[in-house]
């Protein structure tokens, strides 16, 4: 099978595993928010690195970032839910630290990647 190049990269890596530990933490929020933040958290995650795919598909530097740019922004909307959940206590003070700290790390290699496309 072949390994597509966003699949070589450490920070869709990254970006994946925080998207099944989203997935894994976001199991036990209450049903009544299955299409409130619990729906929104996800889609955030998963936008992550769907956003790093389809930029390296791009031929253009310039396309290429403008894709990076959207993964990044989107993880901080990640952060934002993350946020909301901790507030809401739908996720533990160990649960916050941990997804943001993934989250923090993901946005900062989203930040150096999309610097050398320059």
């Amino acid at each position: 099978m072949y390994t597509f190049y966003f699949e070589k990269l450490e920070v869709w890596q990254n970006a994946r595993n925080l998207v099944k530990d989203i997935y894994l933490v976001s199991r036990k929020f209450p049903d009544e928010e299955r299409f409130g933040i619990t729906n929104q958290l996800r889609r955030a995650a998963t936008g992550i690195m769907a956003n790093i795919a389809e930029g390296t598909g791009k031929s253009t530097n310039k396309d290429k970032s403008r894709f990076i740019n959207i993964a990044y922004s989107t993880g901080l909307e990640v952060i934002s839910f993350l946020v909301l959940a901790r507030d809401l206590e739908l996720i533990s003070e160990e649960e916050y630290i941990e997804l943001r700290h993934q989250t923090e790390k993901i946005t900062n290699q989203l930040n150096a990647f999309n610097n050398s496309l320059k």
